[in-house]
């Protein structure tokens, strides 16, 4: 098996354009607004708040609603691991606690199932029209989708970062995910088509920055590590180093 990272991602929290409000999140913030149980006054208890303000009082006193993926997504998965997970490791709670990643594993991971989490299922677009009836609500996309509706939708900035092409492959936004491509090798020259979709795939006009799989949302490689890529998919070689 070929194993190549084609490129980045980021995950993103977006809301609609007709929000005026200057969003920010830390993770840490994100972790309580959205995590089935947080620590209060030095408890872990079941998640108590209802509003954006009691999370941090510098944010809107609007009802905390997001739109997110199901347990099936993979984005859900990504989610949880680099949000969640890292805004949970964040809190004094934690840090002071002497907890290990084993902790936060089984103790961070669940979502809240009270309100203010819907697991909105894979249908992005009804994501959208939510966001646009409410627009205080958010919602929880790959980066790739945010890019496709930036008329309607803007991202929420996290630790100070807005995701962008550029953000995301430098790695300074915090939710960011590298994206790989697999390929079995018993079955070049054996599934019809399958070497010539591998070349198109790899072609410059798909992955290079202004190809078309980035107008799409694709974080494209720097010029180096895409032709260690191409190089690689097209023979049958694993991509060293991957990142």
């Amino acid at each position: 098996i070929t194993e190549a990272l084609i490129g980045f991602d980021g995950l993103s929290i977006a809301i609609s354009r007709t929000n005026d409000f200057a969003w920010d999140l830390k993770l840490s913030e994100v972790y309580q607004a959205l995590a089935a149980q947080v620590p209060v006054d030095g408890k872990w208890v079941d998640n108590p708040y209802t509003t954006w303000d009691q999370v941090n009082p510098g944010l809107p006193a609007v009802e905390i609603l997001a739109y997110g993926p199901p347990p099936t997504s993979g984005t859900r998965d990504a989610f949880v691991e680099l949000a969640m997970h890292a805004g949970c490791e964040e809190l004094g709670y934690v840090k002071n606690g002497g907890f290990d990643g084993d902790w936060v594993e089984e103790n961070c991971s669940r979502m809240r199932t009270d309100g203010p989490f819907v697991e909105a299922g894979e249908n992005d677009n009804l994501i959208v029209q939510r966001l646009e009836a409410d627009p205080n609500a958010v919602g929880i996309f790959g980066y790739s989708f945010l890019f496709e509706n930036l008329d309607r939708l803007k991202a929420v900035s996290i630790e100070g970062v807005e995701p962008n092409s550029s953000t995301i492959a430098d790695k300074s936004y915090p939710v960011s995910r590298p994206l790989f491509f697999y390929v079995k090798n018993a079955h070049r020259g054996v599934i019809p088509n399958l070497n010539e979709f591998l070349e198109e795939y790899m072609s410059n006009d798909a992955l290079e920055q202004g190809g078309y799989l980035s107008e799409r949302g694709l974080v494209s490689l720097a010029d180096d590590l895409l032709m260690k890529l191409q190089d690689a998919v097209l023979n049958g070689t694993n991509m060293e180093p991957k990142s």
